[in-house]
């Protein structure tokens, strides 16, 4: 017995050092292949006459180019790599309007994720680049709404012969778990002001409310709306009417031929001809074709060359959900301290807080906004920028701006809050567990999800939540000039698009990043002489340059009890929040295209 507990310790010790001799090698042949590279290179990848810029839309989209986290073990699978950067993707393209050496852009569509607000980033620089005269080809063997909205500004769309263009519309779906918590034992006591505030619902509703749907039903008619006539501006056989009618229809079923004749598209190809096609548009044999991807056009280093310059418009980036001491999305402890720096910094002349959060924790939320504050006492412009989602918490960090952009298909508002403390006793008294606490005061088990909250406490929660709203409402009344009652009644939890935030006073325009830059700089009155400059700081790391060597071959596939487990730590993460007042939209809200 002794002599098989050695050996299974014996193995133990193996496996470990087996596995970190490989991970020396790996790490000592990457070495050597970034010191070849750095030794051989001389900049950036080079750019020859007649390149191609391609852009890949595939995979997740992020708002911000961001560092790569450490992950061994994607590195010793192979799977290690950088998901794409909206700001890298918009910068090549302004990149390839102005270069003489890009001739064109090739759009390789194939299965997105992206918000409709990004969606339209990308298209909209795609118009701007092809009023220099350049153009732009789209492939895909299926067309979702999302690609073939970006596509539909292309000279020409090629479709796979055994293609679909798989639109269906607008909309979301999301799981009402009421019943499920009623059979298991777990209840949900709710504090929130709003009527459109539904966030709450899937917990404690068995459908969705009336006046959820009625929000949901204006919000996505309107986007819908306005992406079928950006699409029918676009396509000159396709106008917004024709297309809803193919949707409605079984667009998403039809035959390639089919809608190839309905002018969805221009041809139909398979991939391995596109090359030639490319060729033949800028003139060259089809071996002298050379392709340059977004990263290596804009090239890392570009980013972080003028954090010296005295004219500074910074372009601070608050992208994901508002949670106290998280490690991802946005943290006001980390957060704060460089709106307070870049306050004090004499360099910067403005800035322009780029807002893609769909909100979160109320704390976090005031913390923000009275750095922000802080920001405006120093007599320096403030202008917001909105991307996917400034809704809830991401509207509170908005709402004191000197200006706020935002793009048409931006979802905003959702001025409200709420409270969601679970309540697991019957659960416990099914499996047997019995719970007993002793305190000295009515709250000290207020955070226990083991027991019903008492009257008393649900009475105190929902008059910690009326503050918050009003804190909220107080902010919007300040930082938007309007009165109060008016504020109250576009209030109420309820989310808009931008285009009609607009017309409510929530938003100033409707535009892009750049515009706000260009804005902000002009209301410094450097606008002749300013550069924009990204942050916090971007200092691209070792697992960065080891992302581009080509290591991430495929992408990594979790079995099913990895899937399972991060689905559950995310379910808890909502339902027992660090700060019990939360200031969030809906989960349902959330689009991808």
């Amino acid at each position: 017995m002794l002599k098989k507990f050695f050996l299974n310790v014996l193995s133990s010790f193996v496996g470990t050092w087996v596995a970190l001799f490989a991970f020396l090698i790996a790490a000592i042949i990457i070495s050597i292949g970034l010191l070849a590279r750095f030794s051989s290179d001389t900049g950036l990848p080079g750019i020859k006459n007649n390149s191609i810029l391609v852009i890949d839309l595939d995979g997740v989209i992020e708002e911000v180019e961001e560092p790569i986290t450490p992950d061994y073990i994607a590195l010793l699978n192979g799977t290690l790599e950088k998901p794409q950067a909206l700001n890298v993707i918009i910068d090549a393209i302004d990149h390839a309007t102005e270069n003489e050496q890009i001739s064109a852009i090739y759009l390789k569509c194939k299965a997105l994720s992206a918000g409709p607000a990004t969606a339209d980033a990308i298209r909209n620089a795609l118009v701007k680049f092809k009023k220099s005269g350049k153009k732009i080809y789209a492939y895909g063997n299926t067309y979702a709404l999302g690609t073939y909205y970006i596509a539909s500004v292309a000279d020409k769309i090629f479709l796979n012969p055994y293609g679909s263009i798989s639109i269906s519309g607008l909309g979301s779906s999301s799981l009402f778990m009421k019943g499920l918590f009623d059979k298991i034992g777990v209840e949900f006591q709710v504090v929130k002001v709003g009527t459109f505030k539904s966030a709450v619902e899937p917990y404690t509703s068995e459908e969705m409310s009336a006046p959820a749907k009625a929000q949901l039903d204006t919000l996505f008619s309107t986007m819908w709306r306005y992406m079928r006539q950006e699409i029918g501006q676009s396509r000159k056989n396709v106008d917004a009417k024709k297309l809803n009618s193919l949707v409605d229809n079984g667009l998403q079923f039809a035959s390639a031929e089919f809608v190839k004749q309905a002018g969805m598209v221009d041809e139909l190809a398979y991939e391995r001809t596109i090359d030639g096609k490319l060729a033949d548009l800028i003139g060259i044999d089809k071996k002298k074709l050379n392709f340059i991807n977004a990263t290596d056009l804009v090239g890392i280093s570009s980013i972080t060359s003028s954090y010296s310059d005295k004219n500074q418009i910074a372009v601070l980036y608050a992208s994901g959900e508002i949670a106290d001491g998280a490690l991802t999305g946005i943290n006001y402890e980390k957060l704060v301290p460089v709106i307070t720096e870049l306050a004090d910094n004499e360099n910067i002349k403005g800035m322009v807080l780029r807002v893609n959060s769909p909100g979160g924790s109320a704390f976090g939320s005031d913390q923000i906004g009275e750095a922000l504050d802080y920001f405006k006492s120093k007599k320096k412009p403030l202008v917001v920028s909105m991307g996917d989602y400034a809704a809830s918490g991401g509207y509170w960090i908005s709402a004191c701006a000197d200006k706020i952009y935002a793009d048409p298909l931006t979802i905003t508002g959702s001025i409200g809050i709420f409270g969601l403390i679970p309540n697991c006793e019957k659960l416990l008294s099914k499996v047997g567990v019995n719970t007993q606490s002793v305190s000295t005061n009515p709250s000290a088990t207020l955070n226990v999800p083991m027991k019903a909250l008492t009257p008393q406490q649900l009475a105190e929660m929902q008059k910690s939540v009326e503050e918050g709203y009003d804190r909220f409402i107080s902010r919007v009344v300040k930082g938007r000039n309007m009165k109060r009652d008016r504020v109250l009644r576009i209030a109420e939890g309820r989310v808009w698009n931008a285009m009609q935030a607009k017309k409510l006073g929530l938003v100033d325009t409707l535009g892009s990043l750049q515009n706000a830059v260009e804005w902000t700089a002009q209301k410094a009155g450097v606008f002749d002489r300013y550069v924009s400059v990204q942050y916090p700081v971007y200092e691209a790391g070792i697992w960065d340059f080891i992302s581009q060597k080509g290591l991430n071959i495929t992408k990594a596939s979790s079995n099913n009890k990895g899937e399972c487990e991060k689905y559950l730590i995310e379910i808890a993460k909502h339902l027992i929040p660090q700060n019990r007042i939360i200031a969030r939209m809906p989960e349902f809200m959330v689009v991808k295209l």
